[in-house]
């Protein structure tokens, strides 16, 4: 784990130091951020949260730093998101071709053409087969059958009893990016990682991006078809099934026993309630109430979207 003198990072990514010395070994967002780690602020949406925030020092235009408590550091700066992507590529992980020979429980199957990094654990009647890669510090649970060609990124967990199909990649980074006002990118690294629980079964060629800070989480018994694309910190909820090129922005969470069609997706920050379901090409641009049925872009409920096809039909006859 890095860990960086709080004076140190404000010299690399170019902001000035005032205030008690602290080591910094992370960043996170203000409401999960503890003591020893750095947070951001850039948005009013988030301005409950500032007075709350337990993060040893945070990002933050001048403006707002009286809002915070005298637990937190104010870092004074008119582009906190940019900075904390400066600061970001600080506590990257290493990346490397080291390996090292993974712990293995008995009953295991898996084809000598797999290649392993470091510290990997791998449970009981695991079965992996040939071209995978399996990143450092990966956790593989019980009776999982990992099929060939699959790329489980360092520090992600599978949990038990789970199928992940030829071709998906696990744990790759996010699209995450600041701009300068020069109208630059600049990559945020994405630091922390994904978590997929017990009896998920994950089809062929999809992406699950790890996550910024934290986890991105399937939650158990969920069921993806192929070409699905989860975006960075979602969180799928418990028994939920996505059809083929389903795909879902960042920081997206659902409720349990979502159904979501075909080519449908959501834009990112929003929430889609348990049991809801969107139609096939369904596009949802804001929160979902649970247990509906919704449909077309934006997605509204489909009884309503019934109704409205059928004026617009009916005005083509005139």
């Amino acid at each position: 784990m890095s860990a960086f003198a709080l004076s140190a990072i404000c010299e690399k990514i170019g902001v000035e130091f005032h205030g008690e010395e602290k080591e910094i070994i992370g960043l996170h967002t203000l409401s999960e951020a503890n003591e020893q780690e750095m947070s951001f602020f850039n948005s009013a949406k988030y301005i409950s949260q500032l007075p709350l925030t337990k993060a040893g020092a945070v990002l933050i235009e001048s403006k707002y730093a009286h809002l915070l408590p005298s637990t937190s550091t104010a870092i004074f700066t008119d582009e906190p998101y940019l900075k904390l992507a400066l600061a970001s590529a600080l506590f990257a992980p290493k990346i490397s071709t080291l390996s090292t020979t993974p712990s293995i429980d008995e009953n295991c199957d898996i084809d000598k053409r797999v290649i392993f990094g470091q510290n990997v654990t791998i449970g009981s009647g695991v079965t992996i087969l040939g071209g995978s890669y399996i990143g450092d510090d990966v956790i593989i649970g019980d009776n999982t059958l990992i099929h060939a060609n699959v790329t489980i990124y360092h520090h992600c967990q599978i949990g038990k009893n789970s199928i992940i199909h030829s071709g998906t990649v696990i744990g790759s980074d996010g699209y995450g990016f600041a701009h300068t006002k020069m109208g630059e990118h600049v990559k945020i690294y994405q630091n922390g990682n994904v978590i997929i629980e017990d009896s998920v079964e994950i089809g062929a060629n999809c992406a699950i991006d790890r996550a910024v800070f934290g986890s991105t989480i399937i939650k158990k018994g969920s069921k993806f078809d192929n070409l699905i694309q989860i975006g960075h910190n979602c969180i799928i909820g418990e028994h939920t099934l996505l059809a083929g090129q389903v795909g879902l922005a960042g920081s997206t969470s659902t409720g349990r026993n979502v159904v979501m069609g075909g080519q449908s997706g959501s834009a990112g920050h929003l929430h889609i309630g348990d049991f809801a379901q969107i139609a096939g090409k369904g596009g949802v641009t804001k929160s979902l109430e649970a247990k509906k049925i919704y449909a077309g872009f934006p997605a509204i409920e489909h009884r309503v979207w019934l109704k409205l096809q059928a004026k617009i039909h009916a005005l083509l006859k005139k």
